[in-house]
């Protein structure tokens, strides 16, 4: 499947963005929020790219997924997503993981990496060997709260830019204490507002998300 067109698409809460190899590697996108669900978006996947020629499909969900199906039901979307059979309702071989850990396998570059991706919430993920573990370490407790509660989109907004980076740089480093990462990649939409990166870390690129849904059909990714 490797040499095979693979059609990723990345849901998020704002928007899905999709990809295909091939096409001088245009990108498109449709509006997602609360409303959407998995008929909706499967819908709008299909209408918005029904002329491009694609094999297999990748898709990044912002939730928890067991064994290629979501397992919980993604914060920022509407209803229904649990359990749905995405390989039967694309007609095609298909891969499902969490939002972060597609792009953290997309922004993986050897050793033992740490994904932190700053957004509505704080996705994670750990690389090792280039087999990617999906981690929920956004809820663990941080503080008086949750890291997600502190560095995420209300906790940015709540503490204002200087308490925010603060807020970063301190999960940074209690993350990498515990998990002892070689590196770590910080994506999301609000990881470009940071400022004075840590030693360790380094800013991701959105379409890293799209390499790791192509690097999910790799011999190599598990």
């Amino acid at each position: 499947m490797s040499d095979g067109r693979i059609l990723v698409v990345d849901v998020g809460g704002s928007h899905v963005k999709v990809l295909v190899p091939g096409g001088g590697q245009e990108r498109r996108r449709f509006d997602s929020g609360p409303d959407l669900g998995p008929r909706e978006m499967v819908e709008g996947v299909l209408a918005l790219t029904r002329d491009w020629l694609y094999d297999a499909v990748s898709i990044g969900i912002p939730s928890i997924v067991h064994a290629g199906r979501v397992a919980t039901e993604p914060v920022n979307l509407g209803p229904g997503w649990v359990g749905i059979d995405f390989e039967a309702a694309f007609g095609k071989p298909t891969k499902v993981v969490n939002d972060a850990a597609m792009q953290a396998l997309g922004s993986y570059e050897g050793g033992k990496m740490l994904y932190l991706g700053l957004g509505t919430g704080l996705g994670s993920a750990l690389v090792v060997g280039g087999i990617v573990a999906p981690m929920e370490l956004g809820h663990l407790p941080f503080r008086k709260a949750t890291f997600e509660e502190y560095v995420g989109e209300n906790g940015r907004m709540r503490l204002g830019k200087k308490k925010w980076f603060e807020a970063v740089h301190e999960t940074i480093e209690r993350l990498t204490a515990a998990l002892e990462p070689d590196y770590v990649v910080l994506g999301g939409g609000n990881a470009k507002k940071l400022e004075d990166l840590p030693a360790i870390a380094r800013l991701g690129a959105n379409d890293n998300a799209f390499l790791g849904g192509f690097r999910l059909w790799e011999p190599t990714a598990r």
